[in-house]
């Protein structure tokens, strides 16, 4: 069978890119002006991280419906709102002066309508333009928080510090509508794979996956990736703050984030290289190996020499498990049940981000020190480990080619 992939397929796997590139820039304003907006707000750190885990939460609950929806309308026109809705929701919450329109800002309009219109259509929509190299190409589109994370924070905290937080906020709003809604609507096109649909994939009757009842499967998965994600966030959304409390300058703390999630970049296209070889599960647990260890370096490590090493690593280690959740699953399910099963681990995923950022924020204000925030990451990823283990186990066990979707669905 002739293969689906041509020049098209990573033009439009770039255009997605950049499109996420500007949607996930929107929660990092929050992140690195944390403790101004809570000196303004309260005091409390909780409410700033709060924002930033319901954009989170708000993009992964969203991203079920708008996956639907896009099956229906397209994802050009999902990607396009989305864009629209996270210039709405960043303007609200810049006119907040009470917690209240800020979580309603980057919850609702940033998240549920924003990023959930963008992320999870957009996985599903790529994944649909490739079947040789759908891993690296995934890979490639959900580096766009990282592009995002690397070239924004830095950009941020410059106009923060020049013309407040809120000012901030509201011109990049403004920019992420004037930029992404255009782009997404003149350059994304009806991918080329056919999709069967739903009914027909229902024809399996009692087909298991890896030996067992497909929905324990995407369970399971789902239970992972929310364990994995919690102490990805706690890092990427504490880190300037961290550096703060520990004396190392504000545009250090941004500039290592930037390293970090710069780093994350580059290696999850290694990552989206390896995964096309040893399948999604296995890197996932090698992902999850390395960002343990790297939480570990966070709790052992208070220098400024020595975060950026750790934060190097975090990077370069995590970066390749959010897209292999979504290539295990295209591997391992019918592509028509994709529209739903793809958003369905995101929402996981998307809601350990939230819970990570919220909770790093509440165990902080708790303790007053971000030590039992990542003790508390690490047993999260233990968690994670011991559930991908398991399943990489049975994968090596009983996967015989053919078995209940094999590569390619």
């Amino acid at each position: 069978m002739p293969s689906i992939e041509t020049r098209a397929s990573w033009a439009i796997a770039f255009t997605v890119l950049a499109v996420m590139s500007f949607a996930f820039g929107a929660p990092f304003v929050t992140v690195v002006a944390l403790k101004p907006i809570a000196a303004e707000l309260g005091s409390a750190r909780t409410v700033p991280a709060l924002g930033y885990s319901l954009a989170w939460f708000g993009s992964a609950v969203g991203g079920i419906a708008m996956g639907r929806i896009a099956d229906v309308v397209g994802t050009r026109w999902t990607m396009a709102f989305g864009a629209a809705m996270i210039g709405v929701g960043l303007a609200i919450a810049s006119t907040a002066h009470s917690p209240w329109l800020l979580w309603l800002g980057h919850g609702v309009f940033v998240g549920v309508l924003g990023i959930g219109g963008i992320n999870a259509p957009g996985y599903v929509y790529v994944s649909r333009w490739f079947d040789r190299h759908r891993g690296a190409a995934l890979a490639l589109i959900s580096s766009g928080q990282y592009v995002a994370g690397a070239l924004w924070p830095s950009i941020f905290e410059r106009g923060i510090s020049v013309f407040g937080w809120r000012e901030t906020m509201l011109a990049f709003g403004v920019t992420v509508a004037t930029v992404v809604t255009p782009l997404a609507l003149f350059a994304l096109r009806t991918p080329p794979e056919t999709v069967q649909p739903v009914a027909a994939a229902g024809s399996r009757g009692t087909a298991t996956v890896l030996g067992l009842p497909p929905n324990l499967v995407l369970a399971l998965l789902a239970v992972a990736a929310f364990m994995c994600c919690v102490p990805m966030a706690m890092p990427q959304s504490h880190l300037v703050a961290y550096c703060s409390d520990i004396g190392i300058p504000a545009s250090q703390g941004a500039a290592m984030l930037s390293v970090l999630l710069g780093c994350a970049f580059f290696s999850r296209q290694m990552w989206g290289w390896i995964s096309d070889r040893i399948g999604g599960l296995r890197t996932i647990l090698c992902g999850s190996i390395a960002q343990f260890i790297a939480m570990a370096g966070f709790l052992a490590i208070h220098n400024e020499p020595g975060l950026f090493a750790v934060s190097t690593f975090f990077g370069l280690g995590f970066a390749g498990m959010i897209p292999a959740y979504v290539l295990a699953v295209r591997q391992l399910f019918p592509a028509a049940e994709a529209s739903w099963r793809v958003p369905t681990v995101l929402l996981f995923s998307g809601s350990g981000m939230a819970t990570g950022g919220w909770l790093a924020g509440y165990l902080y204000d708790h303790f007053g020190f971000y030590g039992v925030a990542f003790a508390t990451g690490m047993a999260f990823n233990l968690g994670n480990l011991i559930v991908i283990g398991a399943l990489v186990f049975r994968y090596q066990g009983l996967f015989r080619p053919g078995l209940a979707g094999a590569a390619g669905n």
